[in-house]
């Protein structure tokens, strides 16, 4: 599994119009990729690491200036932050030849929207708010990444 974690001040989903799932930061925008290999285990692995990832300031929880615009020392389990997961099976796009990129690395839906699904029933388990775009859907996703702050992770 793949992901893209943004810091975020605030973060929203829309699909045909609607608002889908949205967050007030401090939190995490997480985009999640699957490819073929990955399994439940995994899903838990990338969601034990988001709850507990440190990237927030160590005193009030807060981004950007207030953590020296860098990685601090809470996570949001250290403070309840919510985080927005969405799916984008385009994480596992490949374009290292031509200008067309493939997607043989991504898995299909029926494979990878369970493997989403976990991922975001395991971070309730642990406690987390957590809000989600719609699997599939041509999604409008709008944030204020704080920081600015991106980090990718495998599992």
């Amino acid at each position: 599994m793949r992901a893209v974690v943004q810091r975020v001040a605030e973060a929203a989903v829309v699909v045909d119009g609607e608002c889908v799932g949205s967050i007030d930061g401090p939190g995490l925008c997480v985009l999640v990729g699957v490819t073929h290999e990955d399994t439940p285990a995994k899903a838990a692995q990338l969601a034990r690491k988001l709850w507990t990832l440190r990237l927030f300031d160590p005193e009030t929880g807060e981004t950007g200036e207030a953590a020296g615009g860098s990685g601090g020392e809470r996570s949001c389990s250290d403070f309840g932050a919510p985080l927005l997961v969405i799916s984008q099976f385009t994480l596992y796009g490949d374009a290292r030849k031509g200008r067309r990129p493939t997607w043989n690395a991504a898995a299909p839906g029926p494979v990878a929207e369970p493997l989403v699904d976990a991922v975001v029933a395991e971070l309730r388990a642990l406690g987390a708010k957590v809000e989600t775009g719609r699997f599939g859907a041509d999604m409008k996703v709008s944030l204020v990444n704080d920081g600015p702050f991106t980090v990718l992770l495998e599992v």
